[in-house]
């Protein structure tokens, strides 16, 4: 393994979006692994496309591909983009925000080097890893989404809507996606389930969740999206 594709889904992250890939270009890989940066701006209407623009000029050095939809068509689409422009022998989603910790991508690594591992999830669920403290609802949800997918999948995640995913890049282009918006996260949970052999992992990583007011975009009608999607795709 020589590149990790990082795909970032950006849609009004103009606050934020430096400081994620100033985290991205500090962390240093195992093994000697590079970086493939993959910014997928989702016709965001604040400042993002001029802020990544000043980035990569400042930072020649961040291997940044910069690819715009041409409208905004939601998270799944521009993680399906990303998916489909990725160069490297595996790929990890990161949110553009700064509720994942990307030092922590060498956790999710480690199985894949170590020979284990096809996938591996990042549960916010597990370890010892820092976690802020928010919203009862949103834990209760996670978890019973995550019960019911583990169910139609045969799987025992701990946290399957995490934004932290590590995939095999030729597994990960190779599923039909279809959801465009916060449906991928069951989507993809329950297609990685019927791979034929794909070994799924899961590792403990760290959450610093943001507020509403601090920008936090996923709400309740996201939630029985997931219902839904966690249904067709698991009867599928």
């Amino acid at each position: 393994m020589n590149t990790l594709s990082i795909i970032i889904p950006a849609y009004n992250e103009e606050r934020t979006i430096h400081l994620i890939l100033d985290k991205v270009r500090d962390v240093e890989l195992m093994n000697g692994i590079a970086k493939e940066v993959i910014i997928v701006n989702d016709g965001s209407r604040d400042g993002t496309v001029q802020a990544v623009e000043h980035y990569i000029a400042a930072n020649p050095g961040l291997c940044i591909r910069f690819i715009q939809q041409p409208r905004n068509m939601g998270k799944g689409a521009a993680i399906h983009r990303g998916i489909s422009e990725a160069s490297g022998e595996y790929l990890i989603i990161q949110d553009a925000d700064l509720e994942y910790d990307p030092r922590e991508f060498n956790d999710l690594l480690r199985p894949v080097v170590e020979g284990f591992a096809d996938v591996v999830f990042g549960s916010r669920f597990m370890g010892h890893h820092p976690h802020r403290i928010l919203f009862f609802w949103h834990s209760i949800g996670n978890k019973f989404l995550t019960q019911l997918s583990n169910a139609f999948n045969n799987l025992n995640l701990t946290d399957m809507e995490t934004c932290y995913k590590l995939i095999r890049s030729d597994i990960a282009k190779s599923l039909d996606l279809k959801e465009k918006r916060f449906g991928f996260e069951p989507e993809v949970t329950a297609k990685l389930a019927r791979v034929k052999d794909a070994r799924i992992y899961e590792v403990g990583i760290s959450y610093y969740g943001r507020t509403y007011a601090e920008g936090k975009k996923i709400g309740w009608r996201d939630g029985f999206r997931a219902i839904w999607c966690i249904v067709k795709y698991g009867l599928g």
